[in-house]
């Protein structure tokens, strides 16, 4: 693929590494690794209200809730929705941390931005173009997760869309890809983080619950994703992850999430990073 296909992503064009600044976080090059948790699905006030105040107490500096659930079967927890978006924006009221929440339906963005810091583009909707475009139309930070399927390429002129209608504040999620392999739900590709770092000037974070979706595996994948130059990663936690209504297995506790934490704080150092 031509490295014109995407020229304003490409760190060819753009050798300055970019930095995305949601509140008072950085996200990028040279900044300290940012860590994202909560909840995959937000269920009631309670639930995320705990663990927005467990993950905060524990050093995340943004809080993640999905309010709107792709499913594959309709028959599954498809998220609160208006209701959702209203208990994270108590969250962040009360812990002061910002929200990332995804974004499924063009004509929902303006609606979502009014209470997300970050818009997430999901796997199903990275080459859904003309969410693509919507988004591109704001100046919201936006974490476009890679397609299960999808090359470096393709990926990357997925974020062209978004960077070509204006907006520069694009983060690159790899959460995972389609392989043969069944003992996973997804093979993290932690190769693309080191990839990326060669191809764009774009931040580039990780989400090992959704790369694996197995909780005991979500620790040595966070310590290896930072390992090989990942600027943030994407952790679910839910304080009773045998009760979730929607991907309970690869949800950690927060206790999990206090040792997750401790776990990187070394690797963080060696690469120079440290945690935000």
């Amino acid at each position: 693929m031509p490295e014109l296909a995407y020229p304003l992503a490409s760190l060819t064009h753009h050798p300055t590494p970019t930095v995305v600044t949601v509140g008072s976080v950085q996200i990028g090059e040279g900044c300290p690794v940012v860590v994202m948790a909560g909840p995959c699905s937000v269920e009631s006030r309670e639930q995320t209200l705990t663990t927005a105040r467990a993950v905060k107490a524990l050093g995340a500096t943004v809080l993640r809730g999905g309010a709107y659930k792709p499913s594959t079967s309709p028959y599954g927890f498809q998220g609160l929705g208006i209701e959702a978006l209203e208990i994270l924006a108590e969250a962040k009221a009360e812990t002061g941390l910002p929200i990332i929440t995804e974004v499924m339906d063009p004509r929902r963005v303006e609606l979502v931005c009014g209470y997300a810091d970050i818009l997430q583009i999901g796997t199903r909707n990275m080459q859904n173009y003309d969410l693509l475009r919507e988004v591109g139309k704001t100046q919201t930070a936006v974490c476009l997760k890679r397609g299960m399927s999808a090359s470096l390429a393709e990926w990357l002129q997925a974020a062209e869309y978004i960077l070509l209608e204006g907006n520069p504040n694009v983060i690159l999620c790899e959460r995972g890809i389609r392989t043969f392999e069944t003992y996973t739900r997804n093979t993290l590709d932690l190769a693309a983080v080191a990839a990326l770092k060669s191809l764009t000037h774009l931040p580039v974070i990780v989400d090992p619950s959704q790369g694996t979706g197995r909780s005991a595996l979500v620790s040595a994948l966070c310590r290896g994703a930072v390992a090989v130059g990942a600027d943030g990663l994407l952790i679910e936690v839910h304080p009773a992850p045998e009760q979730a209504l929607k991907d309970g297995p690869q949800q950690v506790t927060p206790e999990g999430f206090a040792t997750l934490m401790t776990e990187l704080a070394p690797i963080a150092s060696a690469v120079n990073r440290g945690i935000a």
